[in-house]
């Protein structure tokens, strides 16, 4: 009796982990986007003691980078245990090196790879081909799934033809689109899956395993006499896998019914024109292939599944002998290629039909997962038909410079009868998208319907645009591309209407759901024109809920999700409602159970009151209205590029900008600086409010705010009276006695975390905050005072104090950080001080993505144009590459002191010249003075005659001293950049590092680095971290000659900024370990208490503050000082417990947290006495 089939509703990592687990012993992890969640699940479910195939859990051990990762999959290969990894783009290169090893030594594992794109003149996390292409020579058999089902299918055939063959192979899926993209699936059945495979292969493997009883030599070095033949000893290893992936494919047909062949043929038998591809976007060319058999045309596609080796056997068994022409379709771009990697292997094997074979074309789709929709398809098809083909083409782009790409007609909906589509706006971090993937597993779990979702992004941390495209039917959905149809479409943010085109594409009597935050009137006020027309035209039915009142009643906050996915449920009917309210409630329960009875309560609040929305009856007068979208910030000034890229970008139509855009200046991957102020986006709810009666003038409001979104500025009483008349202000004290001081607020930059208020020591506080609508007319005072009063930095010295540094322009503003972020007050204050001289080489990471996420810039200039020079180029090397910047700079301004002697010889060089030469010689680390000579010296080198000045005017911008920073987080830090670091410290060279503490690997979601101390939960660490946290500033200090602090900026301001001082001014190498709050850690406090937590991390022992100076050491002194008072240990429990990274231990593992929590306090005990030791207070 056959058994019954299980259906679990998941994502391509999920369906992908879940094989890799069953057929795994050890797993050797690295977080990287996309993948990282596959390595996330198998140490959650080793955690909790899931049993593989073996009966047994498997063993998973985070390693530094993923190319530590590959060498531990070696080595645990080679002592004789199945072995997994998951990895991808950069990380997949990584291991390069090591699959060579582990192909030529016939080692059997498997490498799930959620396909990425590269980082070359820009990263991106998004999926192409790029990376697992690069891999194609390794010796890895490389197959590629096409959905969710197959990530789990051709995953558990992978895992049978490795073991079987002792070919390692690569399964690949597309990155997004593939492993985030929910469908509801069949899970493979265990014991059937077990019964596969091949006892005889398995033991043939483990006996092969180095073993000492049995001692064998590998590895060896080989001469030119043997190495070629032992190279081609492998062939018949290859050659066999065709067939056994074609065995086990037919094994998991007969298993489940759903056939798979190395190379799969859907179509017409006797089709004329073909696509040939591989990856999900197979399954859009299918919905097209059948629309258009539909009409009667002869077209077909051939999927590609076992990509390496090729096999021409199974190739032609598939090819219809009709065809006469061929489009190849490579998800990849190889600049000075004859062609792409799958256009050459087709064009090859066709070679041997002679005079018969097709014509074939190729082409390139879908780079960064750029959404690939059936439109682009009719255009492939119809190039096809046309008597010369356009060959070397691209699809979804206008490329109006080499005219590559094909014209693409209108979008329509292939969607299968009885579908559902859906589209959901809303803002990073209020839960839309978390609600959506439990609408989409309460619908796949609990009813027939088939579902898919999938979830579209900015670049923003957090309080960036979100959208969820959702699709629910009777019928498998086979649609892997973009909503662009929509049955529902539901704006959870009001301002989105005047910023995006949210009912672009809806169908005729579709549903609109709106969070408004007015009464039905007010909203019938203030709905745009454009999208009244579509309600009338369309005749939509629309309601409106004001989810975000209800959110704030509850205790919620801007988390509207819950509110706003009862609604839908209430209104759509998808399922009876009261079931619906019972399985949301399910979810509820085991989404924040860890958190608390108070959250869960909270939550099934939000439940209840989602039917509280009302219809809003269309207005008649509707009907007559013609308008055309256009952005809020259409009609403002700004330079052109801001206009025609930014702007076109940040209104979500960036598949809209041509290949010209990004020519010239910009085809290296440049854009201006300082774009982010253009945005202006408006994400608060509440933001602050000035009281000028209240406030003492501290200035550190301002030195906390994460987005440099409130400023205070000087002003004269002539400035004063031209200002907007929303402006306040008060009698500048102290030194600034003669001007008027104004606190000033960006609310449109603002973010609303609320830690300005919270930082106010004033007696009575100072700000206080308030609906944004209340404070609009605060945003033009804001825009006169920075453009028109601007800075003045000079009444007092910056580096007096940090009230008076505060008076200097942020170079680092408005960033897409998190609400609340810890880290960026860090970076802001640094480009105060020297921002106008600085260079930057930032790790990628969560900095990297805030600091410069395609179109916007947070690093700006001065009134002098000048400002921090900022690039990122990978995540390992960040620290020699900031090295690298240094080293290039000074040999150029080595160039310039050759220069300035040769001058200083020269009869035809004046005295002033010769006297600013000699200053710049002896003086020529020091910033400001050799800002100083240069302003001086231009003019004068202009007008001389002497040939080493008219050279020396070539290296002009070499003349002042620049400041080089190395930006990083713990992940970079501690784990995979730390060689690199150590070797950059140990040169001796005038770097400044500053280390972004927050304790995990922030940007990939929170997994474990070796900064996490014990007992924190961390992904990776499911169940606490065992070992305690590292202690790179201690092992900096060892060298001796190197500067090392550790701040928190919450706990003790002051200390932070003498910090940088010293760090600056210190002559050699200098590292700075930055504590910084995360919105990962979970605080029950809320971000908008970040500095707070930094203060509690300090006062309780968790966190201590102290530098070393190693200048002192030459004048007899101690360089170490320990900055922090004795903690108040009675307060570290608690402290702990009140970050959920810590309390969610004690429901998951309760029998083990204590244990854990004690260690954590005895190893900060541990370190705060070797501090101790060190200064010398024993």
């Amino acid at each position: 009796m056959a058994k019954e089939k299980t259906f679990i509703t998941c994502d391509g990592n999920y369906a992908a982990a879940h094989v890799a687990y069953m057929f795994s012993e050890h797993a050797a992890i690295y977080p990287i986007t996309p993948s990282s969640t596959m390595a996330e699940y198998v140490d959650e479910w080793a955690a909790f003691g899931k049993k593989n195939l073996f009966g047994e859990t498997v063993k998973v051990t985070e390693m530094q980078s993923e190319g530590g990762a590959a060498g531990a999959v070696h080595g645990s290969l080679q002592a004789g245990a199945l072995t997994t990894t998951f990895t991808a783009s950069q990380g997949l290169l990584l291991m390069i090196p090591n699959m060579y090893k582990i192909a030529g030594e016939l080692l059997p594992t498997v490498f799930h790879v959620s396909a990425r794109a590269l980082a070359t003149q820009a990263l991106s996390i998004f999926g192409d081909h790029q990376d697992v292409m690069a891999c194609r020579q390794t010796g890895f058999a490389m197959l590629a799934s096409s959905s969710v089902q197959e990530a789990m299918d051709l995953g558990a055939v992978a895992h049978l033809s490795t073991i079987k063959s002792s070919v390692p192979f690569i399964h690949f899926f597309d990155g997004f689109r593939t492993s985030h993209e929910i469908q509801k699936i069949e899970v493979l059945d265990s014991d059937a899956l077990k019964g596969m495979i091949s006892e005889k292969a398995l033991a043939a493997f483990r006996k092969k395993a180095l073993n000492p009883n049995k001692p064998v030599t590998r590895g060896t070095a080989q001469n030119p006499d043997v190495y070629f033949q032992a190279r081609e000893a492998c062939n018949t290893y290859y050659s066999a896998v065709p067939d056994i992936v074609a065995r086990y494919m037919g094994e998991i047909g007969e298993l489940t019914g759903r056939h798979y062949l190395p190379f799969d043929y859907y179509g017409d038998p006797e089709a004329k024109d073909i696509i040939i591809a591989m990856g999900s976007v197979c399954e859009t060319i299918r919905e097209v292939v059948d629309a258009l058999m539909a009409k009667g045309e002869k077209v077909g596609v051939i999927t590609v599944r076992l990509y390496r080796p090729f096999s021409s056997k199974y190739f032609f068994r598939v090819l219809p002998k009709s065809v006469r022409r061929i489009a190849v379709l490579d998800r990849c771009k190889e600049p000075g290629s004859v062609g792409e990697p799958l256009y050459l292997d087709i064009k090859s094997t066709l070679a041997e039909m002679g005079a018969e074979a097709p014509y074939v074309i190729g082409g390139r789709y879908g780079l960064s997962s750029k959404d690939t929709s059936p439109a682009q398809i009719f255009a492939v098809f119809k190039n096809l038909k046309q008597k010369q083909p356009k060959t070397d083409f691209t699809i979804g782009i206008t490329d109006d410079v080499t005219f590559k790409s094909l014209p693409v007609g209108e979008e329509i909906s292939l969607a299968k009868k009885g579908t559902y589509e859906c589209k959901f706006y809303g803002l990073g971090s209020d839960g839309t998208v978390g609600a959506n993937k439990n609408t989409i597993k309460i619908i796949g779990d609990h009813t027939p319907k088939y579902c898919q979702g999938y979830f579209d992004y900015d670049s923003k941390k957090s309080g960036g645009y979100t959208c969820s495209h959702l699709r629910f039917g009777d019928s498998p959905i086979t649609s892997p591309y973009l909503v662009s149809t929509p049955d529902f479409v539901a704006c959870h943010v009001p301002s989105y209407l005047n910023k995006y085109d949210v009912l672009k594409g809806i169908k005729k009597g579709g549903t609109f759901l709106l969070n408004s935050l007015w009464s039905v009137e007010e909203t019938i006020k203030r709905i745009p024109d454009h999208v009244k027309q579509v309600i009338a035209e369309k005749n939509l039915k629309v309601y409106i809920i004001n989810a975000t009142k209800i959110a704030e009643e509850i205790g919620l906050g801007n988390r509207t999700n819950t509110i706003l996915q009862s609604a839908f449920f209430k209104i759509t009917g998808i399922i009876p409602y009261e079931q619906a309210v019972a399985f949301m409630k399910k979810a509820i329960d085991k989404s924040y159970g860890k958190k608390g009875e108070k959250v869960v309560s909270m939550n099934y609040a939000a439940v209840d009151r989602g039917a509280e929305y009302e219809e809003l009856t269309v207005p008649a007068e509707w009907n007559g209205i013609v308008a055309r979208f256009r952005p809020a910030n259409f009609d403002r000034l700004a330079p052109e590029w801001v206009r025609s890229v930014a702007d076109v970008v940040n209104a979500q139509n960036g598949y809209d900008v041509p290949v010209s855009a990004f020519t010239g200046e910009y085809a290296d991957g440049t854009i201006p600086a300082g774009t982010a102020a253009f945005e202006k986006r408006g994400i608060a709810v509440s933001v602050p409010e000035w009281n000028p009666e209240k406030c003492i003038q501290c200035n550190q409001c301002a030195y906390v705010c994460p987005h440099a979104a409130i400023r205070p500025f000087l002003t004269t009483e002539e400035e004063l009276a031209k200002a907007p008349k929303a402006a306040k202000s008060t009698q500048g004290i102290a030194a600034f006695k003669a001007y008027r001081f104004t606190m000033q607020v960006s609310p449109m930059d603002c973010t609303g975390c609320g830690n300005c208020v919270d930082v106010c020591p004033a007696k009575e506080k100072a700000l206080e905050m308030k609906h944004l609508a209340t404070q609009m007319d605060q945003q033009p005072v804001f825009d006169y005072m920075h453009a028109n009063v601007g800075y003045k930095d000079t009444v007092a010295p910056k580096t007096q104090n940090l009230k008076n540094s505060q008076f200097s322009q942020p170079l680092f503003e408005f960033s897409g950080a998190c609400a609340g972020c810890g880290e960026t007050p860090y970076i802001k204050t640094i480009t105060q001080l020297f921002g106008d001289h600085m260079m930057v080489a930032n790790a990628t990471g969560c900095s990297s993505i805030y600091s410069g996420s395609f179109p916007s810039s947070p690093y700006c200039t001065d009134r002098n144009g000048r400002g921090p020079a900022w690039d990122n180029s990978l995540f390992e090397d960040n620290a020699e590459f900031g090295l690298g910047m240094r080293l290039g700079t000074e040999r150029l301004r080595n160039t310039v002191a050759e220069l300035m002697k040769k001058g200083i010889e020269c009869p035809k060089c004046s005295s002033e010249i010769k006297a600013l030469f000699e200053q710049w010689l002896s003086e020529r680390g020091n910033a400001a003075a050799t800002r100083e000579i240069c302003d001086k010296l231009v003019p004068m080198l202009e007008e001389s005659d002497c040939e080493a000045c008219r050279e020396l005017l070539g290296y002009k911008d070499y003349i002042p001293a620049r400041s080089q920073w190395i930006f990083g987080g713990d992940g970079w830090a501690y784990d995979i950049g730390y060689g690199g670091l150590d070797h950059v410290l140990a040169s001796g060279e005038n770097v400044n590092v500053l280390v972004l503490d927050t304790e995990v690997y922030s940007n990939t979601g929170g997994q474990s680095s070796k900064s996490t101390p014990a007992g924190a939960v961390a992904k990776f660490a499911t169940s606490g971290k065992r070992v305690r946290k590292k202690d790179l500033g201690m092992m900096a200090m060892s060298y001796g000659y190197v500067y090392v602090a550790q701040v928190a900026m919450g706990a003790n301001p002051a200390q932070y900024f003498n910090v940088l001082k010293e760090a600056e001014a210190y002559n050699g190498p200098s590292l700075i370990i930055a504590y910084a709050p995360c919105i990962n850690h979970g605080l029950r406090n809320g971000m908008g208490k970040s500095q707070h937590e930094e203060k509690l991390a300090v006062e309780c022992g968790y966190w201590h503050l102290y530098h070393f100076n190693p200048a002192l050491t030459d004048e007899g002194k101690n360089p170490f000082s320990l900055d922090s008072k004795e903690p108040d240990w009675s307060k570290f429990q608690e402290f702990i417990k009140g970050e959920v990274r810590y309390s969610s231990l004690m429901k998951t593992f309760p029998d083990i947290a204590q244990e854990l929590f004690d260690k954590t306090e005895q190893f900060a005990k541990i370190r705060y006495e070797s501090y101790k030791r060190l200064a010398g207070k024993e």
